[in-house]
């Protein structure tokens, strides 16, 4: 963090664990041990890293005060970088749309992710990139922030067991309403998740896998953490961006894969009642990957068991995940 001050609130201050400590990795995360053979995490913050223990930010980042900064959630496989060049597209797009300067190029930040994948020796996993407004004072002036903070933390992700994957998710509709783009554009992947949270938590309530949200005309947006597809009659469908659906970087690889099977792909509201007697229902995101769905609304979808459409896109998805990205190790 670059300052000329002798005293920084923001500047982590560093405390080595003992040799034969074990750092876990973070949230989001498996566990993982030391008879793994996995070191302590190393966590990338504006240019250094820091162990898990001692990686820090000040209590004034406007990121923890307001929730003012944007993320990206970013997949690595076989030692490849899955779509790096798209997400990285994302996040600085996202910066633009809240005015948020981010202190590097694009291509710095290539080689941050790339070097911090590195320093924790993993070839599968996940990052977690954000850049926060950085720090100022207790007002909600961003003015107040001189200088954005990047940080990068790699680590194991199991969003969902590996059972939904072959047995698929059930949903419910929650009452929370996806935010009106007039309000907050859910294209901007913002630290403020809140609305997300929000519905998590009724799924959770409902003892649901996962819960399913409108936006106020009363149609399907997205789910908490995923885009929404369902099946009919041999063609897809999934809600356009303009209902609340982020443009996410799964779903337009959904895209691909069916244009390659043939298949038709249609953006167009959806209501409850065409999930409800949909063929096939699947979910899609950096974390979740592609997720069936066979229950909504305690209604059983198709037949009750992963669709043969969902399953070629899940069999391509893989196949695309490991034969293409950015090369970690070089």
């Amino acid at each position: 963090m670059k300052t000329t001050d002798a005293t920084v609130l923001d500047e982590p201050k560093i405390h080595e664990p003992g040799a034969d400590a074990v750092v876990e990795p973070a949230v989001e995360s498996r566990r993982r041990h030391a008879a793994t053979g996995v070191k302590e995490a190393k966590i990338y913050i504006d240019g250094k890293f820091y162990s898990e223990a001692t990686a820090k930010i000040s209590v004034f980042d406007h990121g923890l005060l307001y929730g003012d900064g944007i993320f990206e959630g970013i997949r690595f496989y076989n030692g490849r970088v899955f779509r790096l060049e798209e997400h990285l597209a994302r996040l600085w797009d996202s910066a633009r749309s809240i005015c948020l300067e981010i202190p590097m190029t694009m291509r710095d930040m290539t080689e941050a992710v790339l070097e911090t994948i590195r320093q924790n020796h993993l070839r599968d996993g996940y990052i977690r990139l954000l850049v926060t407004r950085g720090t100022g004072n207790l007002g909600l002036n961003p003015m107040q922030c001189k200088s954005p903070s990047v940080i990068i933390i790699a680590a194991t992700i199991a969003l969902y067991h590996e059972d939904f994957y072959r047995k698929g998710l059930s949903i419910v509709t929650c009452a929370t309403r996806r935010s009106n783009p007039a309000a907050l554009n859910p294209a901007v992947k913002s630290l403020n998740y809140l609305n997300n949270v929000m519905a998590r938590i009724e799924a959770n309530l409902a003892g649901a896998d996962e819960a399913l949200m409108l936006n106020d005309a009363g149609n399907v947006a997205e789910c908490t953490a995923d885009n929404v597809f369902i099946v009919k009659r041999g063609q897809i469908f999934t809600p356009p961006v303009t209902a609340g659906a982020l443009r996410g970087i799964t779903r337009s690889i959904v895209f691909e894969i069916a244009a390659e099977l043939g298949i038709k792909v249609l953006e167009t509201d959806i209501t409850r009642h065409d999930v409800f007697v949909a063929d096939e229902c699947f979910l899609t995101g950096t974390a979740a990957e592609i997720v069936p769905v066979v229950k909504a609304d305690a209604r059983v979808i198709g037949n009750g068991k992963p669709g043969p459409i969902t399953i070629r896109t899940i069999a391509r998805f893989k196949e695309m995940t490991r034969e293409t990205g950015t090369p970690i190790f070089v």
